[in-house]
């Protein structure tokens, strides 16, 4: 049996080798994507602007500093490419990969290559080895899925020649909001979650506004949301409101997003399968309810002639026979945002077709 291991230089390489060629962090050049706000408060990586902070609840606010979805993007026909980067907050939660909740991934021409995680005092210098020369590729570093970091510098070798990425050919991005699902809860990888997946099929650019524990549909999100000129919104924060809450809040946050996006298609995800419905009639009543919420009330603009409003089934997503997906019963490993992304696939192309 054979192994193909990533290879990568030993960790202080990325820092000490004297011919390397440092780009600070930022620089023209290195593309962020996933963070709209980035020019406003640069060189912070953060998901929310400041100007608008006092609108968010602190939980909202806080959880605004961790870069989900986040990429740095850039061609390149460097055979080397070393990152420095801080993690000052680095932990390990216990149903998550630390990697997924702490480190960078590394992708070339959308392949996934390897990773980087902070050490013990939360510093991360790493270089992965690329290939041979000559050949420009294209590069995404996306940011991890719950930690705050910042970036110092990227190093190519001496003389490599550094050019911003191609553009997605969905340039205006799509935004998701909802939970500590669509944050990235439980990935593996930070490239791995179902909007990392849809994004590379798709070449489409998106923002990802998951709040952990903190997507109660407030219309201050939506106000933020509203700023952007999105190609899609996809509205998946049924896991944090009772039911009471979630039918209650649906409706506004749409008619926020509405009052300045009018033509901006939606979609509206129902929960997908949850094991603990099968063994309590609590929970299932609860999943059933805001199902049938999001169901009739997509129904009801539709009917009301918003015509760019379309309801995904959850169950389809991810339904009892992909519960194996899931790490503790509520949230997605890397297996779990792979079905996510099969489910959402189509009704997501056809919105961006509009």
């Amino acid at each position: 049996m054979f192994f193909l291991l990533s290879w990568s230089l030993p960790a202080a390489a990325a820092e000490t080798a004297p011919d390397r060629q440092r780009v600070s962090f930022p620089d023209d050049r290195l593309a962020v994507h996933g963070l709209p706000w980035f020019e406003d408060d640069k060189p912070v990586l953060r998901r929310l602007p400041a100007r608008l902070q006092s609108q968010f609840r602190p939980a909202v606010w806080e959880l605004a500093q961790q870069p989900s979805g986040g990429r740095i993007r850039f061609r390149t026909d460097s055979t080397t490419v070393g990152l420095v980067a801080q993690n000052p907050r680095f932990s390990n939660m216990h149903h998550m990969p630390s990697v997924g909740e702490n480190g960078f991934d590394l992708y070339v021409n959308r392949a996934y290559l390897g990773s980087a995680w902070p050490d013990g005092n939360g510093r991360i210098a790493k270089e992965w080895r690329l290939g041979s020369a000559g050949e420009m590729r294209e590069i995404t570093l996306y940011l991890p899925l719950y930690k705050a970091v910042s970036v110092s510098e990227l190093n190519l070798d001496a003389g490599a020649r550094l050019e911003a990425a191609a553009p997605y050919a969905t340039r205006r991005p799509v935004v998701y909001y909802g939970s500590s699902i669509t944050q990235g809860g439980c990935a593996s990888n930070a490239g791995g979650t179902c909007q990392a997946l849809l994004e590379r099929r798709l070449d489409a650019d998106f923002v990802n506004l998951g709040f952990s524990g903190n997507g109660l549909g407030e219309p201050a999100v939506a106000e933020a949301i509203a700023e952007l000129e999105p190609s899609c919104i996809v509205l998946d924060f049924w896991a944090n409101p009772s039911a009471e809450q979630y039918a209650a809040a649906l409706p506004v946050f749409v008619e926020v997003l509405r009052g300045k996006l009018p033509q901006v298609p939606i979609l509206v995800t129902s929960p997908f399968y949850f094991p603990a419905e099968a063994v309590s009639a609590e929970i299932a009543q609860a999943q059933q309810s805001k199902r049938e919420t999001a169901r009739r009330f997509v129904q009801q603009r539709r009917q009301a002639g918003d015509r760019r409003i379309r309801w995904v089934d959850g169950l389809k997503m991810l339904g009892p026979a992909q519960a194996v997906g899931l790490v503790d019963g509520v949230h997605c490993n890397s297996l779990g945002f792979y079905f996510n992304a099969n489910g959402l696939e189509p009704a997501l192309r056809k919105a961006l077709q509009w």
